[in-house]
């Protein structure tokens, strides 16, 4: 076997940078999947948004008196 030869095969079987590449890998994975899903992510984020509040206002207004300075 040849300098070159040998010099390929250490290169396939040299683990280096694997770790790294499988994280870039999954990275891309989940931005594609978020350019993809966009619109369904954003309006599902919203509504639950919408309803958090929706919820702490209704807490607010049934704990208004108990919250509130005496007059």
């Amino acid at each position: 076997m040849n300098k070159e030869q040998g010099f390929w095969i250490r290169l396939w079987k040299d683990e280096d940078g694997l770790g790294t590449l499988e994280v870039l890998m999954i990275l891309a994975v989940l931005v594609i999947i978020a350019v993809a899903f966009r619109k369904w992510i954003m309006k599902w984020v919203g509504g639950l948004f919408n309803e958090a509040d929706k919820q702490v206002d209704s807490q607010i207004k049934s704990n208004e008196d108990s919250i509130s300075p005496p007059k």
